[in-house]
């Protein structure tokens, strides 16, 4: 009966009681992560409501220019641009990583400070006293007698062999490259919108070549049935000339779903609803020739500008501090702590217990571990080293591929005005000879064919050309210009 006296009036009983309750509460439930719901994290979101009226409030939001008609607002590429960088979850995104950093140098640059806490507890022991010999006591045992504690603690390293230093700066470095990494984002988000917002326009300038290639088929269809029936032409004729429009109106029908995808392209790329109806306005943009534009300043500009090459520049430099960190593992380590408060037996303690002194650690053998450490930090610094090397190269690439891409779209500009005007020409007197009797609906058609193919043509290489420049501007870094 021993043990159940023991349980009884002892306070072990407690402590083991609150232990039980204390774990089974924390375990209650480990299996069940807190996974949100997809509606709660859709409406904690900047989307804007799918509506016109809520798009037109989206671009009023941000500082951008643009013009107004007939009470609209008519939204430019700058302004997409803005709206993107407002609202793209890829954006906020970038800058809560910067956020993050930014806590991480705060969390290295704590080990600087004074640790302080309290402390408190309870204990309940009993040990055996091994005594030495020719010492008689009534009792081997020591207790069980009640530990009560209550106190502040408080430690502070003095030095640990640049440890801390190194840590901070590698901190640092680190929030510079979640910064140029915002950088980067910001500018990809803005080619995104330079491209999306292009293709857009293209999609519309190309269901308008289909609109006049449209009444172009049902104009030759009138005549085609009017000299059919005058007797000069066959029924054939006229049958051809059918199966044309009905091709033309299949082709009004493809360019009007590829105006609705590139309206959902320029909607996401703005981080706005896909089925957001907008209307912009392309302003003709000037179209230079890429000869005035040195490739050795591009180069240049593109190495020293493009946040990629300065996010590996500050990965380098945290790879470096992480080396230093590692080096002084191999030396020793100062530390000062102290502490007061009370012990007794009872629960209000009331004699004084306090401590100060000062500790000295110096590793001597650790199974390798810091000479390893040491050294795969170094071989990552060289791994970093090459890679950032390798980056260099592939900029320099990305301008050359954009230059070369410019200068080939320029070209086909200058292709594609001849060739609409020799092809509109061909349509003019193909359609007069087919109107005298001297042509055939082949040649007409096979006329207004060419026609519909140069004008697709000469939309494209326009605003390819454009897409070409905003690459270019991507690729040296400076797409964004002042708002970087």
């Amino acid at each position: 009966m021993r043990w159940l006296v023991f349980l009884i009036n002892g306070r072990v009983t407690i402590v083991v009681l609150l232990f039980v309750l204390f774990m089974a509460s924390g375990c209650a439930g480990y299996d069940k992560p807190d996974v949100p719901h997809i509606d709660d994290l859709m409406s904690t979101s900047t989307v804007v409501p799918p509506t016109k009226t809520s798009a037109m409030a989206a671009a009023e939001t941000a500082p951008a220019p643009s013009l107004v008609r007939s009470g609209e607002r008519w939204l430019t590429l700058e302004g997409c641009v803005l709206i993107a960088l407002d609202k793209n979850p890829l954006s906020r995104a970038a800058k809560e990583g910067v956020v993050a950093a930014e806590e991480a140098v705060g969390e290295a640059r704590a080990p600087y400070y004074p640790t302080l806490g309290i402390t408190s507890g309870y204990n309940r022991w009993q040990q055996h006293a091994f005594l030495p010999s020719g010492i008689s006591t009534t009792s081997d045992q020591i207790g069980p007698t009640d530990d009560w504690n209550a106190g502040l603690e408080t430690r502070l390293t003095l030095f640990d062999s640049g440890a801390r230093r190194a840590k901070l700066r590698a901190a640092i470095a680190g929030q510079g490259m979640a910064e140029e990494d915002a950088a980067g984002i910001r500018q990809d988000i803005a080619l995104d919108v330079h491209q999306s917002f292009y293709s857009l326009v293209a999609a519309n300038e190309n269901r308008s070549v289909a609109e006049k290639n449209l009444a172009r088929t049902e104009d030759h269809l009138r005549l085609t049935e009017m000299r059919h029936k005058t007797g000069a032409v066959p029924i054939a004729d006229v049958y051809r000339a059918r199966v044309e429009v009905a091709d033309s109106r299949l082709e009004l029908v493809r360019a009007g779903n590829l105006v609705r995808l590139a309206s959902g392209d320029l909607n996401t790329a703005m981080g706005l609803p896909v089925e957001l109806s907008l209307d912009i306005d392309a302003r003709s943009e000037k179209i230079d020739s890429p000869d005035n534009i040195a490739l050795d300043q591009a180069f240049d500009q593109a190495v020293h500008l493009r946040p990629e090459l300065k996010s590996a520049l500050q990965g380098i430099a945290a790879r470096r501090h992480l080396v230093d960190e590692a080096k002084s593992a191999f030396g020793p380590t100062l530390e000062a702590s102290g502490s007061y408060g009370w012990r007794d037996d009872e629960f209000l303690p009331e004699d004084e217990d306090w401590l100060v002194g000062l500790s000295v650690k110096l590793p001597l053998f650790t199974g390798f571990s810091s000479k390893h450490k040491l050294a795969r930090t170094r071989a990552e610094l060289r791994q970093t080293e090459a890679e950032t090397l390798r980056l260099i190269q592939q900029v320099r690439r990305e301008v050359w591929t954009a230059h070369s891409k410019l200068t080939e779209n320029f070209e086909a500009i200058q292709t594609a005005g001849v060739l609409v005007k020799d092809a509109e020409e061909s349509m003019r007197t193909t359609r007069k000879r087919y109107e005298a009797g001297a042509g055939t609906i082949t040649d007409l058609l096979d006329a207004q064919t060419a026609l519909a193919r140069a004008e697709a043509t000469d939309v494209a290489a326009r605003w390819d050309y454009h897409i070409a420049k905003a690459q270019l501007h991507r690729s040296t870094g400076n797409l964004l210009g002042e708002r970087q």
